[in-house]
């Protein structure tokens, strides 16, 4: 049994200025530590119950010291107090430094937890911005959260989001803004999935649709009716067609391309001339500004080709640019609609639809020829995982006569046209 330590009083105490470690006594395993540079403090040493070997065989108790404070500031009297205190804790079998690392740990854990919705919006954007096929899209993330939920949520800690706050944030625009609210929604439940991830809450996503808000809010599909994006009809496009080409200004000549390729717009406006092929009438979009992440080969009518050969020709950069450069703004083409008195009947996008109804309705275009044309994701896995061409030369056959279609006088416009698939191999 070790020696019990003689109980200094605090006058002897104070003396004990040699470097290393002197037990003071009146509480087991309680020294004063002096370093050679002269500073004290106070350390309790105690038995961890561990046995290990030394190197030579002979077996000893491994101890654990932990800090009670500096001296004089923490004087004996209150070291010995805690140091019993400690004791008392060690004979319920309670580690100390256990202890007081998963208090640490419960800090951090609750610092996590207090980061604020609006905290957690902005490394998500960040994230989308890295992902999108186009900034809009990021732009579209961060303005929806920002009008719509952070004003709600933003203060909150993202660990004390529950159902009902997610609904007081949805429920202003869920039966005016039907569209909108879904992709709040939608928007809410990955942030708070982000957050999650990173361990700054637990439990179930509160912004859930499926077994949770659905609960409490009507179904989208039954308080909306589809809008679909404003499209001209098909016999009118010759004449607006007409009306396009009379123009000779950037903002009109992307848009023309646009129709001849069947192409979104964020797609055309980030064209590039080291994409395009004009020897071989092919555009080639790269994965990352492609909506699927996936290289498309886009088919360039005689019409496109003499187009892009009109605009002043570089071995790279922005194919339409306002300016040395400078990329047309998102706007541009739609300002041009409006222009053009086409506001009230027709979207840049909606040509796209126009397109897909003349070849359903004009042509007989096999149904994943015209998928392919808009570059549309196949939905079934299993065609997709068989499909391997592109179906370039029929989607070159078709385009030429969409382009011919648009330049063929308005009394001539609906007659229709049809692919021979026989005349017509598959690249």
């Amino acid at each position: 049994m070790p020696r019990k330590a003689r109980e200094l009083s605090a006058l002897e105490v104070r003396r004990l200025t040699s470097p290393g470690r002197h037990a003071v006594g009146g509480a087991d395993g309680l020294f004063l530590r002096v370093t050679q540079a002269g500073s004290r403090s106070w350390v309790l040493r105690y038995p961890t119950g561990e046995k290990r070997e030394s190197a030579n065989g002979k077996p000893f108790f491994v101890y654990r010291d932990i800090g009670l404070g500096s001296f004089p500031n923490t004087s004996l009297a209150t070291a010995r107090k805690k140091a019993e205190a400690i004791r008392e804790k060690l004979a319920e079998g309670i580690d100390p430094l256990t202890e007081k690392k998963a208090a640490k740990q419960a800090r951090r854990a609750a610092e996590l937890r207090r980061l604020s919705f609006a905290q957690a919006v902005e490394a998500v954007v960040k994230i989308k911005q890295a992902e999108a096929s186009n900034a809009k899209h990021a732009r579209q993330w961060e303005t929806s959260l920002a009008t719509y939920a952070v004003p709600e949520l933003g203060t909150m800690a993202v660990s004390d989001i529950e159902l009902v706050h997610v609904k007081q944030a949805l429920e202003t625009i869920w039966q005016s803004k039907p569209t909108t609210a879904t992709r709040v929604r939608q928007r809410i439940e990955s942030v708070l999935a982000w957050a999650t991830a990173h361990g700054h809450r637990a439990g179930p996503n509160p912004a859930a649709w499926k077994g949770n808000l659905d609960a409490v809010l009507p179904a989208p599909g039954k308080i909306q009716k589809k809008v679909h994006h404003r499209a001209t009809p098909i016999d009118a496009m010759p004449e607006f067609w007409a009306r396009l080409r009379e123009r000779d200004d950037t903002p009109a000549q992307a848009l023309a391309f646009t129709i001849l390729t069947g192409c979104r717009s964020g797609e055309v406006l980030g064209a590039r001339w080291e994409e395009i092929d004009l020897a071989n009438a092919t555009w080639t979009i790269p994965p990352e500004r492609m909506k699927g992440r996936r290289e498309h080969r886009v088919p360039l009518a005689p019409a496109a080709v003499e187009l892009l050969r009109s605009l002043p020709q570089a071995v790279e950069g922005l194919v339409f640019t306002r300016g040395p450069g400078r990329k047309l703004s998102d706007r541009s083409m739609t300002d041009l609609l409006a222009a053009m008195g086409e506001k009230e009947r027709a979207t840049v996008h909606g040509f796209r639809s126009t397109l897909r109804d003349w070849l359903s309705e004009r042509t007989a275009t096999p149904h994943d020829v015209a998928e392919m044309i808009l570059a549309h994701a196949i939905g079934n896995q299993a065609e997709a995982a068989y499909r391997r061409g592109d179906l370039m030369a029929k989607r070159a056959r078709v385009m030429e006569q969409w382009a011919t279609f648009l330049a063929t006088p308005v009394s001539a416009s609906g007659k229709v046209t049809a692919i021979r698939e026989n005349k017509v191999a598959d690249k």
